[in-house]
């Protein structure tokens, strides 16, 4: 792995160990994302390289060319980002929106929604807890910060965008959709905060 490294040029040293900073803290990378494209293919170009220098670390890079996302992977407990209830049942919507609005978009396009389509995707769920605005806010920074969506303007407004990132496949992936519908069942029944 260092002789290959040793072999880049120092930009591209510099790009390798920028992609590795970000996925180390962020987990995820989307092709169709503006900030993202540039990292998104130079890690295709290097992956061998990037494998080698993840397993060091006991992680994977999970990556799906089709879909044109990138997943970092770890293996213990202390790798896994924690969350609260509210962002938990915000993540479970986001994933059956996009799967319900895959089936209206063609190859090419993004896969969208609103505001308005997440909160009634919470009323209809009939938890007792109403989404507050302000929860819904910071949850959806934090999947944007993630690369698992992106924001086409003010987060408060009903008919703001949200453009589901393909990345929110390999956050739940499909086998995980019958996991998916029994903890919201569980969170209904008013379990567990996290």
């Amino acid at each position: 792995m260092l002789e290959n490294l040793a072999k880049m040029t120092n930009p591209q040293q510099t790009m390798f160990k920028d992609i590795c900073n970000k996925l180390l803290a962020y987990n995820f990378l989307a092709r169709d994302k503006k900030d993202n494209k540039e990292a998104y293919y130079f890690l295709m170009s290097y992956k061998d390289i990037f494998d080698e220098f993840f397993k060091i670390l006991d992680l994977e890079i999970i990556l799906n060319q089709q879909q044109g996302s990138v997943m970092l992977k770890g293996f213990s407990q202390g790798q896994t980002l924690r969350l609260k209830r509210d962002e938990t049942l915000i993540l479970l919507i986001l994933r059956l929106l996009y799967h319900e609005k895959i089936k209206e978009t063609s190859l090419n396009d993004n896969i969208v929604c609103n505001i308005a389509d997440i909160h009634e995707k919470y009323d209809y769920l009939e938890i007792k807890k109403k989404l507050n605005k302000t929860d819904l806010q910071q949850a959806l920074r934090l999947f944007r910060r993630y690369n698992l969506i992106e924001a086409t303007g003010d987060l408060t407004v009903s008919t703001t965008k949200i453009v589901l990132m393909p990345t929110i496949l390999l956050a739940i992936p499909s086998e995980d959709i019958n996991s998916l519908y029994q903890t919201i069942n569980r969170i209904k029944q008013g379990g567990e905060e996290e």
